[in-house]
């Protein structure tokens, strides 16, 4: 629980510092709604408004572990997509961390595969 709450506030941080474009999202919205709002936002490049999105995301729902691995993982995808390749290394070793967390709830298996996948592409260019 220790390690979920620190890799949170980490995040959340990280998105506070790096978002000038503030968007007001709605405190009911659902977290299937957060994440449709951010791949959106993905998707035109408007990787502020995702980031915020997500970092939502992570706020609400971080006692879920499917919630915050998916927010966590598309965080440090967007980094990576940035080219901010130490940020997002740095943030896919830390959701890789979790997988090896005992007692948490089971982390989905989808992110873990990814992230993996995008370390080895960080390592093959040489970050």
């Amino acid at each position: 629980m220790k390690i979920r709450t620190a890799f949170t506030a980490a995040a959340l941080l990280a998105l506070v510092t790096a978002c000038a474009t503030v968007v007001e999202i709605p405190d009911d919205m659902p977290p299937n709604k957060l994440i449709q709002a951010a791949q959106e936002a993905t998707d035109i490049n408007k990787y502020k408004v995702a980031l915020q999105y997500y970092g939502a995301l992570l706020e609400r729902h971080s006692d879920s572990m499917e919630y915050l691995a998916a927010g966590e993982y598309e965080i440090a995808f967007i980094h990576y997509k940035q080219k901010k390749y130490a940020l997002a290394r740095g943030e896919f070793e830390g959701l890789l961390a979790r997988y090896s967390v005992p007692g948490d709830e089971p982390l989905p298996p989808r992110f873990k595969l990814l992230t993996e996948k995008v370390l080895a592409r960080l390592t093959e260019l040489g970050h």
